[in-house]
C-alpha cells in the first residue's frame, strides 16, 4: 500500500506544467466561488425571504443559460487549435462578476450576477478540460483529472474555512445568516477570484494541437455512438441531481446552523480532494466504468439517506460522506469523455458534455423545488421529496450504464 501511494505521489510530481497551472488556477478560483456560492442560497431563504422554488429557478437557470457557451467554447478552441486564452476569458469575467454580489438586495439581482458568473464557467470549462486532455498520455489521464479535482476541491475546502472564520467572528453560531456577514464574505473572495487568472495566464501554456479549420459540422453523430450513449446517461444522473444549495437548504432545516454547514463542506470537500487523485489513478488501471457506477450507487444511498433523515447530526454525516461519490465518479466522468471521441473533438466534446449538464441542471433544480415546496397553492410533497427522486435516477443510472454503456469503449480499453 505504501509502495503505490509512493508511486502515486512520484506520477502527480511528473505530471505537465498545464496540469500544474490548471490545478492552481481551479484551487485559487474556488477559494473565491467556495466562499459565496454555498451561502447564497442561505441569503436567498434567511435575508430575502426566497421559496425553495425560485431558489430552484435561480441555480438551474445560471448554468442552463451559460451551457450553450460551453459547447460553443468547445467548439471553438477546436477550431482555432488553442484552448488557454478562451480559459482565460472565461476566469476574468467570473473574477470582474463577483463584487456585485456585495450589492444585491433583490433576488432577481442575485440571479442575474449569479448567471452572469457561469457564462464565464461556460466560456473556460471545455478548453480548460481539453487543456489538460491534450497535455497527458491516455495512461496518465484518469490522474490527471483526479489531480485537477483535488486542486479544485482543496480550494473550496479553504475557501470555506475562511468563510466560517468570518461567520464565527460576525455571528457565531446564529442558525440564519445575515446580509453584512454575507457582504463581508463576498469583499474577502475577491483576492483568490484575481490570482486564479493570474495563475493561468503565467503558468500555461498551449499545447499544439491538430487545427480544424474546416470542422465538421457539428452533430452527435461526429462524435460516435458511445459518446451519444454516454451522454444520454449524464442526462438521467442530472435530471435527479439538483443543485447542492437543496442538501444545504435540508441541512438548515434540520436546525443546522450557517457556521455548522460550512464546517460540513470543508469537512466534505477535505473527503472529496483526498479521494480525487488516487480514484482518477485507479480509474487508468481498472478502467472509468467501475468508479462511476460506484459512485452513482453511493449518491444514489445518500441521497436516500437526505430523504430519510429527521436530525442535524445526520444530515452532517451524510453530506460528509457525499464527498465520496464527487471524488469517485465526478473527476473520472470528465476523464471518459476524452476517451471516447477523436482528440481533435475533445474542444467540442466537452463542450457538449458541459452544456447537456448544465441545460439538465435547469429542469432538475426546478423539479426539486417544485417538489419540496410546490407553487402557487400547492404546497409540494415536502423537503424529503426531492431526494428520494434524486436516489431513484442515480439508481437508474447506474443501471444504464451497467448494461447499456459498450464496455470496449470505457476507460483504459480504449484507443
Amino acid at each position: 500500500m505504501a509502495e503505490e501511494k509512493d508511486n502515486t505521489i512520484a506520477k502527480i510530481k511528473k505530471l505537465p506544467r498545464n496540469v500544474w497551472a490548471v490545478g492552481f488556477t481551479s484551487f485559487f478560483m474556488d477559494v473565491s466561488s467556495e466562499m459565496v456560492i454555498n451561502i447564497i442560497p442561505l441569503f436567498l431563504a434567511n435575508v430575502l425571504g426566497v421559496q425553495t422554488a425560485i431558489i430552484g429557478l435561480i441555480e438551474g437557470l445560471a448554468e442552463a443559460t451559460a451551457s450553450i457557451l460551453k459547447l460553443f467554447s468547445g467548439w471553438l478552441s477546436d477550431k482555432v487549435g488553442g484552448r488557454k486564452w478562451l480559459a482565460v476569458l472565461g476566469y476574468a469575467f467570473s473574477a470582474f462578476t463577483k463584487p456585485f454580489f456585495y450589492y444585491a438586495n433583490t433576488w432577481g439581482t442575485i440571479a442575474g450576477v449569479r448567471w452572469t458568473d457561469r457564462v464565464g464557467k461556460g466560456i473556460r470549462t471545455a478548453p480548460r478540460d481539453a487543456l489538460v486532455a491534450d497535455s497527458v498520455t491516455k495512461e496518465t489521464r484518469g490522474l490527471a483529472f483526479g489531480f485537477h479535482r483535488a486542486m479544485d476541491t482543496a480550494g473550496a475546502m479553504f475557501g470555506l474555512i475562511i468563510a466560517a472564520i468570518i461567520v464565527w467572528l460576525a455571528q457565531a453560531n446564529n442558525l440564519d445568516l445575515t446580509r453584512p456577514t454575507f457582504q463581508m464574505i463576498v469583499l474577502f473572495s475577491l483576492i483568490p477570484a484575481f490570482l486564479a487568472v493570474f495563475s493561468l495566464i503565467i503558468g500555461a501554456k498551449d499545447v499544439p494541437v491538430n487545427k480544424e479549420a474546416n470542422l465538421p459540422k457539428f452533430s452527435f453523430r461526429n462524435m460516435g455512438k458511445p459518446f451519444m450513449i454516454y451522454l444520454a446517461i449524464v442526462g438521467v444522473f442530472t435530471l435527479g441531481n439538483s443543485s447542492d444549495a437543496f442538501l444545504v437548504l435540508r441541512a438548515q432545516n434540520l436546525g443546522v446552523s450557517v457556521l455548522g454547514i460550512l464546517l460540513m463542506l470543508v469537512v466534505f470537500n477535505l473527503l472529496y480532494s483526498v479521494i480525487s487523485v488516487p480514484a482518477g489513478s485507479l480509474s487508468d488501471r481498472v478502467g472509468r466504468r467501475r468508479l462511476i457506477i460506484g459512485g452513482w450507487l453511493v449518491y444514489a444511498l445518500i441521497y436516500f439517506g437526505f430523504a430519510i433523515s429527521n436530525q442535524a447530526w445526520q444530515v452532517w454525516v451524510l453530506y460528509v460522506v457525499y464527498g465520496l461519490y464527487y471524488g469517485l465518479a465526478y473527476g473520472t466522468a470528465n476523464a471518459l469523455v476524452a476517451d471516447l471521441v477523436p482528440e481533435n473533438m475533445r474542444g467540442t466534446a466537452y463542450g457538449t458534455y458541459n452544456a447537456i449538464i448544465g441545460l439538465l441542471a435547469f429542469p432538475s433544480s426546478v423539479i426539486a423545488g417544485l417538489l419540496w415546496q410546490g407553487a402557487g397553492s400547492w404546497p409540494g410533497f415536502g423537503a424529503s421529496a426531492p431526494f428520494y427522486f434524486g436516489a431513484a435516477l442515480a439508481l437508474l443510472s447506474a443501471l444504464l450504464m451497467v448494461f447499456w454503456m459498450p464496455k470496449e469503449s470505457i476507460g483504459k480499453t480504449t484507443t
